[in-house]
């Protein structure tokens, strides 16, 4: 083992208002009397802050997640442009202060409720809208952007990098789970490779990084986890937020080939299986929500 990696990480205080207020006195002092809040709907990889009302803070919660800021910075003035929906403009990019080890960076603030289905009004018209926004983001072009990895937790990598993660999953949740199948679902989508150009890929798109005003969706937020790579990782939302016709929709305006679509199902899978092996109450309601989904799209599937 080398030094290096004997290195305790570093010690991360608590992310909170207070700390935000010193960060932008010391380092932005124009925007020192811009009141400071959390945002209604945080994140798990930074940590929000409304920055007055037309700026957010946002700060990584961990060392892991400290490549994404300058990712943001370098590409998303590059892609929005290409891009039918609003996406974040970063502002400014703070640096480690007051105690806080990571770099930070502003952004200008997008108005929008984070796109729960009750805040939906036609949820099929919702998949297209989606479908088409990624459509044009799972392009070649811009060339040279970073190839997936650690930075984008994988995502837009092989799934076998989860697989042995997934096959303990299955053993540890046993009869919980119609194990049969799922291991089936599993296989089918580890057979399945990218072969096609190294396109750009959100990485998270989820319920919480999609933004609706007047129940219609109208921007697509947190680009921490994007790189380029196969673009499976961003058909998750149609087993976490979609269904019966939406999902259908959004399939068909992607026009998705079979081995993709597997491997989208594969992501979701992985994630349902890890979370409901982990005893958190909060989230299991979710994970369940999330497998029940792959097995009945899956049998589904089969049975035409």
């Amino acid at each position: 083992m080398t030094p290096q990696d004997d290195t305790p990480p570093p010690r991360v205080p608590p992310i909170d208002v207070a700390l935000v207020r010193r960060l932008v006195a010391t380092q932005f002092p124009r925007w020192v009397d811009l009141p400071v809040r959390p945002v209604a709907v945080g994140g798990w990889d930074n940590r929000t802050f409304h920055l007055g009302d037309a700026m957010t803070v946002r700060l990584p919660s961990a060392a892991g997640y400290v490549p994404q800021v300058d990712k943001e910075h370098r590409w998303l003035p590059v892609l929005a442009p290409r891009l039918p929906l609003a996406v974040p403009t970063p502002l400014a990019r703070g640096e480690p202060g007051e105690g806080y080890p990571f770099p930070w960076s502003v952004h200008r603030w997008i108005d929008g409720e984070t796109a729960r289905a009750d805040r939906i009004a036609d949820l099929t018209a919702f998949a297209r809208t989606l479908a088409g926004f990624l459509a044009a983001l799972h392009r070649p072009e811009p060339a040279g952007g970073p190839p997936a990895g650690a930075h984008s937790c994988f995502r837009g990598a092989s799934l076998t990098t989860y697989d042995a993660e997934t096959r303990r999953a299955v053993e540890a949740l046993g009869d919980r789970i119609p194990v049969g199948t799922v291991t089936e679902i599993w296989a089918t989508a580890l057979r399945s490779t990218w072969s096609g150009a190294q396109v750009w890929f959100h990485g998270d798109v989820a319920w919480g990084n999609l933004l609706v005003r007047e129940g219609r969706l109208a921007a697509v937020i947190d680009f921490g986890c994007c790189g380029m790579g196969d673009p499976a990782c961003d058909l998750a939302v149609a087993w976490t937020l979609l269904s019966g016709a939406s999902r259908s929709a959004f399939r068909a305006a992607l026009d998705v080939d079979g081995g993709t679509w597997a491997r989208g199902r594969g992501w979701v899978l992985w994630k349902a299986l890890i979370m409901l092996d982990n005893p958190d109450p909060v989230r299991a309601p979710e994970a369940r929500h999330m497998l029940d989904a792959v097995l009945t799209e899956y049998a589904e599937s089969v049975a035409r």
